[in-house]
């Protein structure tokens, strides 16, 4: 855990890994908890009505000891992989404190993934038993019969012949509320969380116990030392995702804070203002696309009145606008992290210690060896550009791709991990993220990262999202493509693209300013709210082919 710091040296200097030989963190998260304080509250399920359901820890050892021991009687065992698929609920929390508990292996899954994205993950994992909904048992049901076969499937909807579903809640309470945890090694198993695909097919990251651990100075790090008295967290990403899961609902489980369970059928920027009021949020982790909705969104303090302490954020670039926005209409300081699902939650701002510098996302978390590196393993000077990337050796790195060793070894140069991330060293330690390898635009000679960019077309009124690719161009190699979502009622039009464009001009330089601008409805995301610039890319691509 961080100790409280005046300044970032002393937190680096006062900080030690504590990594045990044994460790489980379903006995961490919920176990250690029940024995000692029984009665605190673990999850807070915000209901449609306002109202909200009370899990005590007690609770959910008491429910993930049935889990644990129904999956057992089923012939779930120690490794084998276990599918959760559900939207944020309390059998979600007690499902992964079940599986770790027993020694097997947690598979998250989204629950809005269609029949294809889920057997890709189902076979590749070798996923044998899986929790579910109603909604998620159709979509299983779409798969192809050859991944369904083998495939116990529990619902919390109850049992149904068309589906091929066991009752979760009925076998549950067929099964003692007593389960003796395996004695797991920090090494060991724990879970495997598949990357988002924004650079290819998804892969499975296999992650070891300690990757809590592993988590923990970042998270407490980018919301001010995490945790204070009446901290109480909340966050939009589901909890099928590494920023839901190791971001929000474990670490705060380790420590003890409540955790709101709390997903919209469709977000909004006033659906989140309302539930972060109604229960007394003081800490959120919102993903850059949402904070962009919230801020398109007039926030009425008197209607919803906010008690945030922190907010965290990561995924894509925030930049000056979404800063000052925070500020000013919330009160609170964004704190920019940065990760990936193979290597998490390694940079950090902390605007308990440090002002914010907008477009740069932070300082190497204490405890994580973080560098930009040249082609050929060295580091870069200050300015220059280079490859994000971590030493081996670290908690919260993962072990490995699930069956996929050929990708494994081209994530690693030498004793590094490569993120696939461009980035600069701005002195005193700051990192600026410039994109992945592939977003950066090369134009006359100037490499340009698309972030300061959409940070600067979202400054202008009328820009609700933006995202900025490069197209391939004979004379330049590549020019600066931007493909705008407009604000409800603004009308498109060629007069509209050059003040735009000036607008970066003017702010940026001339070599940055998108030469050409589509108006479009919506931008293509992964569903963790990512820019997914590779399908913009290859729209950029086939234009400039239909062109020739």
């Amino acid at each position: 855990m961080l100790s409280p710091a005046e300044t970032y040296k002393d937190l680096q200097a006062q900080f030690r890994w504590e990594i045990p030989e044994f460790y489980n963190i379903g006995v961490d998260v919920c176990d250690k908890w029940a024995a000692t304080d029984p009665d605190r509250s673990a999850i807070i399920t915000a209901n449609m009505d306002g109202s909200a359901d009370i899990i005590t820890f007690s609770l959910l050892k008491s429910g993930s000891d049935k889990i644990a021991n129904m999956l057992v009687s089923l012939g779930a065992r120690r490794g084998d992989r276990v599918g959760i698929m559900l939207p944020q609920s309390y059998e979600v929390a007690a499902a992964h404190v079940a599986t770790y508990k027993m020694g097997a292996i947690a598979v998250p899954l989204f629950i809005l993934f269609g029949p294809g994205a889920l057997e890709h993950r189902i076979v590749d994992a070798g996923i044998s038993v899986i929790i579910t909904n109603r909604q998620g048992a159709e979509k299983l049901r779409e798969m192809d019969r050859s991944a369904q076969e083998n495939l116990t499937v529990l619902s919390v909807d109850g049992s149904d012949e068309d589906l091929g579903t066991l009752d979760l809640h009925a076998l549950m309470e067929q099964q003692s509320d007593h389960f003796a945890p395996v004695k797991t090694r920090a090494e060991d198993p724990a879970l495997i969380i598949y990357t988002s695909g924004t650079t290819g097919a998804p892969k499975g990251a296999l992650h070891a116990h300690r990757v809590l651990l592993g988590h923990l100075p970042g998270m407490e790090m980018s919301h001010d030392f995490f945790p204070q008295p009446g901290d109480l967290i909340w966050t939009p990403a589901d909890w099928a995702w590494i920023g839901g899961l190791l971001d929000v609902l474990l670490p705060a489980l380790h420590h003890g804070v409540p955790v709101v369970a709390g997903r919209f059928d469709k977000f909004s920027g006033e659906a989140a203002f309302a539930l972060m009021s109604r229960y007394g949020v003081a800490n959120a982790f919102i993903p850059a696309t949402a904070l962009k909705m919230m801020r398109a969104t007039a926030y009425d303090a008197t209607k919803y009145p906010l008690k945030l302490r922190s907010v965290g954020s990561g995924g894509e670039t925030l930049g000056a606008a979404l800063l000052d926005w925070a500020l000013t209409d919330l009160g609170v300081t964004i704190n920019e992290f940065y990760g990936q699902t193979e290597c998490n939650l390694i940079v950090s701002s902390c605007g308990a210690i440090m002002a914010p510098r907008p477009g740069i996302m932070g300082l190497t978390v204490p405890g994580h060896d973080v560098r930009v590196l040249k082609g050929d393993g060295t580091e870069c000077a200050i300015g220059e550009h280079g490859a994000i990337a971590v030493k081996k050796g670290d908690p919260v790195m993962f072990l490995r791709y699930w069956n996929n060793p050929g990708a494994t070894a081209a994530k690693f140069q030498g004793d590094w991990l490569l993120t696939g991330d461009i980035g600069v060293h701005e002195g005193g330690g700051w990192i600026r993220f410039i994109g992945r390898d592939d977003d950066v635009i090369t134009s006359s000679g100037y490499r340009i990262g698309p972030g300061e960019i959409e940070d600067c077309l979202l400054q202008h009124p009328v820009v609700r999202l933006a995202a900025v690719v490069g197209k391939p161009d004979a004379q330049r190699t590549q020019i600066v493509k931007a493909y705008i979502v407009l604000r409800a009622g603004v009308a498109p039009g060629d007069a509209l693209k050059e003040e735009i464009q000036a607008h970066v001009k003017t702010r940026l330089a001339a070599h940055e300013y998108p030469r050409e601008i589509a108006f479009v409805d919506d931008l293509p995301l992964t569903n963790t709210g990512k820019i997914i610039r590779r399908v913009l890319r290859d729209l950029a691509q086939s234009e400039a082919t239909d062109a020739q």
